[in-house]
C-alpha cells in the first residue's frame, strides 16, 4: 500500500505540472479560514475510494462569500488512502472563471484529508473536476445565484419515448427519449439525464438513443436560473433485437497495459481493456470478471491494483442473443520496488606519457566511470577542472594546457541521489621545455564564431596550443576591414600551412570574417571591457542582496553555490545611456536544471534607493532585465524576453547545449532595445509603458519609472541551483 500511495503522489504531482495546476490562487487553502468577516455559506464535497464520483457535492448556492469545504479522508470513507483533487475551471468560457481553486486532499496528509478555502462567488455557474491519471474524469456543476431570488418553483418536465414497437410494447431495434422542460419563473437553465438507477448525470442536448438490447430506465431532472431543482423522474422500457439470422457470436480480444519490472510484472496496477465487434446484428453488451468473481458490465478499462496473480476473464453478446466463448489474460501484479537512496558509485583513471618527475608531457586524458548499486541506474556524470563549474561528461576530458590541474567528479542516479566530489590532480608540462601558450584571448567556444558569423570550423587546439578563435578574433580595434581581413588571412596560412585546417575550413572562416563585418565604418569594436576575470576587473564590481558570483581564474566568473538568495552583482563605475553590451553566458546548472539568471540595465543607483533593502528589485522594477532562462517549462519569460513586459519563446535562435557559451548582445537606444543571442535577433522591444505581469504586481511603480534615459548595468545571481556563469563583458557608447 505505502508503493501505491507513493506511486499516486508522484502521478499527481507529474500531471499537475504538465496542465499548469498550481496552488490555489485568489483562494486560501488550509485546516483554518482566512482571516476577515465570516463566510455567508459553506460547500461541502467528500470523496471516498469511488475513482468515478465524489460521495458528496453541492448542487446549488448562493452569490457571496463562501467558505469551500472538501474532504477526502478515513471520515469520509476513503480506505484506500487515495488522493483526490477538487479542482474548479477556469478555462471554459461556458461557466465562471474567476475561482481558480486547486485543491489535492489525501487521508495521509498533515491535515487528515480535511482542506478548507475561502472564495467568493458570482451569479452564473461553475464546473469543477477530479483528474486522476488511469482513472479519467469526473466533474460536475455548480449553480449560483443571486442572493434574495423571488423564484421558488422548480421547472415542469417530461419525457417521451419513440421508436417501432411489437405487440409486446416493446421497441424493436432502439427506443429514442425526448426529455422537456419549462419554468415560468426564472427560465430554464440545463437539462439533465442518466442511464441506469445509478448511471451519472449528463448534460441533454438531444434526444436520447438507446439501441441495446434489455430493459432499460432513463432518469431525467432540470434546473431553472434562480437554482431550483426538479423532482428527478424516470421512464421505463425495453428495447428488442429486430428479426435476424445472425448466429455468429461477436469477436472478442483483449490487452493489458501498464508499467513492468525486467520479469514482465506489473509495478502497482495493470489495466485490461476489453474490445468485441460484430458484423451481424451488432454487439449488445460486454462483460467481464476479475478472478473467480461475478460477471459484471464492461463499460471501461479494468484497473487490477491487488499484488499477486490474477486472471480477467471476458465475453460479449450480440443483438441476437449470441455469445461469445469466455477467453481469459493472465498476469502479475507486483509492488514498487523499494526506494532507491544509494548513489553511484565513481572512478577515474588517467592516461598519458608521463616524464620522470610523474607529470604528463603535452596532455593528460581524464576517463571518469560512474556505477549505480542502487536499482535506478545512472542518470548524468560530471566533471569540473580546476574549481570551475560543474559540466556534462560525455567523453574523456584532455587536459593539454601546461600547469597542475584538479579534475573533480561526480554522479547522479535516476532516484536523484549523487554522490559525493572526488578529485584526481595531475601536472601538465609542454614536452621539450616549450613554455606556457601567449594566446591573444581565452575561447572555448566550439566552433571558431568571428564577431556574431559562426563558421561552423571546430575550435580545436592548434599546434602552438592556441585555439584557431583565439588567434582570429584577438580583441585588437581595427580600424578598417581590410586590415581586419589581411590578419585574418595571415593567420589562415599559418594554419593552413601547419596542417591545422584544410581548405574547406579555410574558406568558412575567411567567409565568417568579410560576414563579420568587423572593421568596416560605424562597425568598428570600439568596446571597453568591464569584466575580464581577473582581480582587478573583478574588484570594480559589487556584490548587493543575497548569492555571490566568484571568479574562475579562466577569465569567467561563476554563481555560487553555497549562499543562498536572490541578489545582483553590479557594475557602479558609471551609468550608460544608449549603448550595445556583449558578453557570454553558459548554463551551468547541476543535473537537469536550467540556469535562471538575467541582464539587468538602465536601474538607478541603488544605495540610498527606497528599494535599496532589496537592491535586485530596485534594478527589476525600475530598470529592466534581460532574462537567461532555457527551460522549456516554468517561468514563461525566456531567454531573450524582457521581464515582467515583453515575452519570448526559445524558437527564435534555438537553445544550446549546457555548458555552451553563449554570444549575447543587448542593444539600447532610446527606448528600444534589441537582443541578440549567437549573432541572430531574438527580441525587440519598446519601452512605451505597460507591464507584462498577470495579474500586475502590486508594487510595480508604473510605466514613468521604466523609462530611465540611462543607468546601470548589473547581473542577476537567482539562487544556489540555477547556476550561471559569465565572461568578457564589453560595452560601447552609441
Amino acid at each position: 500500500m505505502r508503493g501505491r500511495k507513493a506511486l499516486w503522489t508522484a502521478l499527481l504531482a507529474s500531471l499537475f505540472m504538465v496542465l499548469g495546476l498550481t496552488s490555489v490562487a485568489g483562494a486560501r487553502s488550509g485546516t483554518e479560514p482566512a482571516a476577515g468577516p465570516a463566510a455567508a455559506q459553506v460547500l461541502t464535497w467528500t470523496a471516498d475510494d469511488d475513482i468515478t464520483k465524489y460521495a458528496s457535492v453541492p448542487a446549488t448556492a448562493v452569490a457571496g462569500a463562501t467558505t469551500i469545504v472538501f474532504e477526502n479522508s478515513a471520515a469520509t470513507g476513503n480506505t484506500m488512502g487515495m488522493p483526490h483533487t477538487l479542482t474548479f475551471d477556469v478555462s471554459d468560457p461556458e461557466y465562471n472563471n474567476d475561482v481558480p481553486l486547486n485543491i489535492l486532499a489525501n487521508p495521509n496528509d498533515d491535515q487528515g484529508g480535511r482542506h478548507t478555502a475561502e472564495v467568493t462567488l458570482a451569479p452564473g455557474r461553475y464546473r469543477y473536476y477530479c483528474t486522476i491519471p488511469g482513472h479519467g474524469q469526473m466533474q460536475g456543476i455548480l449553480v449560483v445565484t443571486e442572493g434574495g431570488s423571488g423564484d421558488t418553483t422548480a421547472p415542469e418536465t417530461s419525457a417521451n419515448v419513440t421508436g417501432a414497437q411489437n405487440s409486446q410494447s416493446q421497441y424493436v431495434g432502439s427506443a429514442s427519449v425526448a426529455i422537456g422542460a419549462s419554468d415560468e419563473g426564472s427560465g430554464v437553465d440545463r437539462v439533465e439525464y442518466a442511464i441506469g438507477t445509478d448511471g451519472a448525470w449528463q448534460p441533454y442536448t438531444a434526444p436520447v438513443v438507446i439501441d441495446r438490447v434489455g430493459s432499460h430506465t432513463v432518469r431525467y431532472r432540470a434546473f431553472d436560473k434562480a437554482g431550483n431543482a426538479a423532482a428527478e423522474k424516470s421512464v421505463t422500457f425495453t428495447v428488442v433485437a429486430p428479426p435476424t439470422d445472425d448466429t455468429a457470436p461477436p469477436e472478442t480480444s483483449a490487452t493489458v497495459s501498464g508499467e513492468r519490472n525486467a520479469d514482465g510484472a506489473y509495478l502497482d496496477m495493470a489495466t485490461v481493456t476489453v474490445s468485441a465487434s460484430d458484423t451481424g446484428s451488432g454487439v449488445n453488451t460486454v462483460e467481464y470478471a476479475v478472478n473467480s468473481g461475478s460477471w459484471q458490465l464492461y463499460s471501461g478499462p479494468v484497473m487490477v491494483h491487488q499484488v499477486g496473480s490474477h486472471s480477467v476473464r471476458y465475453r460479449a453478446t450480440d443483438k441476437a442473443g449470441n455469445v461469445s466463448a469466455e477467453k481469459t489474460v493472465a498476469f502479475s501484479v507486483v509492488a514498487q520496488p523499494a526506494e532507491d537512496t544509494t548513489p553511484p558509485v565513481t572512478g577515474v583513471t588517467v592516461e598519458g606519457i608521463r616524464n620522470a618527475n610523474g607529470a604528463y608531457v603535452n596532455s593528460a586524458k581524464v576517463t571518469v566511470s560512474a556505477t549505480d548499486h542502487g536499482g535506478s541506474g545512472v542518470a548524468t556524470v560530471e566533471y569540473s577542472l580546476d574549481g570551475g563549474p560543474y559540466l556534462a561528461y560525455t567523453t574523456p576530458v584532455v587536459v593539454d594546457r601546461a600547469g597542475a590541474h584538479t579534475v573533480a567528479y561526480r554522479a547522479s542516479d535516476k532516484a536523484g541521489n549523487t554522490s559525493d566530489a572526488r578529485s584526481v590532480s595531475l601536472t601538465v608540462v609542454a614536452g621539450g621545455g616549450v613554455p606556457a601558450p601567449n594566446c591573444p584571448e581565452y575561447d572555448e567556444r566550439l566552433t571558431v564564431i568571428v564577431g556574431t558569423a559562426d563558421s561552423g570550423v571546430s575550435n580545436r587546439v592548434t599546434n602552438n596550443r592556441c585555439r584557431i578563435g583565439e588567434l582570429i578574433e584577438d580583441e585588437r580595434e581595427w580600424t578598417s576591414q581590410a586590415l581586419f581581413l589581411k590578419h585574418v588571412r595571415t593567420v589562415l596560412d599559418r594554419l593552413v600551412k601547419d596542417g591545422a585546417v584544410d581548405e574547406r575550413e579555410d574558406a568558412a572562416i575567411e567567409e565568417a570574417a568579410r560576414a563579420s563585418g568587423i572593421g568596416r565604418p560605424g562597425q568598428t569594436e570600439g568596446y571597453r571591457t568591464i569584466l575580464d576575470g581577473t582581480p582587478a576587473s573583478f574588484a570594480k564590481w559589487q556584490q548587493v542582496g543575497g548569492g555571490s558570483f566568484a571568479p574562475n581564474g579562466d577569465g569567467s566568473i561563476t554563481s555560487g553555490t553555497a549562499v543562498a538568495g536572490l541578489g545582483m552583482l553590479w557594475f557602479p563605475e558609471r551609468k550608460y545611456a544608449d549603448f550595445s553590451l556583449k558578453l557570454q553566458w553558459r548554463d551551468d546548472a547541476p543535473g537537469t536544471g536550467n540556469a535562471n539568471s538575467g541582464v539587468f540595465v538602465r536601474f538607478p543607483w541603488v544605495h540610498g534607493h527606497p528599494e535599496e533593502a532589496r537592491p535586485e528589485w530596485a534594478a527589476i522594477k525600475f530598470g529592466h532585465e534581460v532574462q537567461v532562462f532555457d527551460r522549456p517549462d516554468g517561468d514563461m519569460y525566456k531567454t531573450g524576453s524582457v521581464y515582467g513586459f515583453d515575452r519570448v519563446g526559445l524558437a527564435g535562435a534555438g537553445v544550446t547545449q549546457k555548458g555552451t557559451w553563449n554570444d549575447y548582445e543587448i542593444r539600447v537606444v532610446d527606448q528600444h532595445y534589441s537582443v541578440y543571442r549567437n549573432g541572430v535577433l531574438i527580441n525587440e522591444f519598446d519601452n512605451t509603458g505597460g507591464q507584462d505581469f498577470t495579474p500586475p504586481r502590486s508594487d510595480d511603480p508604473g510605466t514613468d519609472g521604466r523609462r530611465f534615459a540611462s543607468g546601470y548595468i548589473g547581473l542577476q545571481v537567482h539562487g544556489t541551483t540555477d547556476v550561471v556563469s559569465y565572461r568578457d563583458i564589453r560595452i560601447k557608447e552609441l
